[in-house]
């Protein structure tokens, strides 16, 4: 069953699939992971139920954060194994001149405490890692994302982290845009809406990206030579 069974109706999803839509790519040879904003400002401080977690951090994400997290972990642990990149965009804390439209949009992000802005330790970066601080939505808007991704040789983008409808979404189309293959590991990223969740899911594994559950990407990843 996919995430958006049930939501997505048999119809629409026959008409996409009428048009071509949703074939996969498969894998290159290099994969590199992404893993982006996982930060304690999206997942709460521990795991709690959503309305606790936003009461301490308004844009938490609650429990589903931290289901993600535990397979973000496993992938990982993967690409370490392997030694594979591990890349990691990421919001810095916001300054006064940071606000244009963000602050006329969701005021909230203007206000996060500056330490919730620190990685969630168990997918932390280690040393040898990439981090690239980030001001909009894709890792590859004003970052050096894809020079990074060129000079490693890089063929595929596993893409994991928050939130599926905004960062990682604009991260997955902008890969896609310049040629990139891209993996989504749907248990693997994570939203504060499961409806925008699963339905960002869908379009992008009808447009743009390889989605399946970590445990299928595991099987793939670790099948490469």
């Amino acid at each position: 069953m996919k995430p958006w069974d049930g939501l997505i109706s048999e119809e629409e999803q026959r008409a996409y699939a009428a048009a071509g839509f949703g074939r996969r790519a498969g894998l290159g040879r290099k994969p590199a992971l992404l893993v982006i904003d996982v930060q304690y400002r999206t997942t709460g401080t521990r795991p709690m139920p959503f309305w606790e977690a936003v009461a301490e951090y308004p844009t938490s994400c609650g429990q589903v954060a931290w289901d993600s997290v535990a397979q973000i972990r496993r992938l990982m642990s993967l690409f370490r194994s392997r030694g594979w990149p591990v890349l990691f965009p990421h919001v810095s804390p916001k300054e006064s001149f940071d606000g244009g439209r963000l602050a006329a949009k969701v005021p909230a992000l203007m206000t996060v405490p500056a330490e919730s802005y620190a990685f969630v330790a168990e997918v932390a970066p280690q040393p040898g890692d990439i981090l690239l601080p980030k001001k909009h939505p894709s890792a590859f808007f004003g970052t050096p994302l894809a020079s990074y991704l060129v000079d490693l040789g890089v063929d595929t983008l596993v893409v994991t982290g928050c939130t599926t409808s905004g960062c990682v979404r604009g991260s997955v189309v902008d890969a896609f845009a310049y040629n990139w293959r891209v993996l989504v590991p749907q248990d693997a990223v994570y939203d504060r809406s499961a409806t925008s969740h699963a339905v960002n899911l869908f379009d992008m594994a009808a447009k743009y990206a390889d989605v399946m559950p970590t445990e299928e990407a595991l099987a793939a990843l670790g099948a490469l030579p």
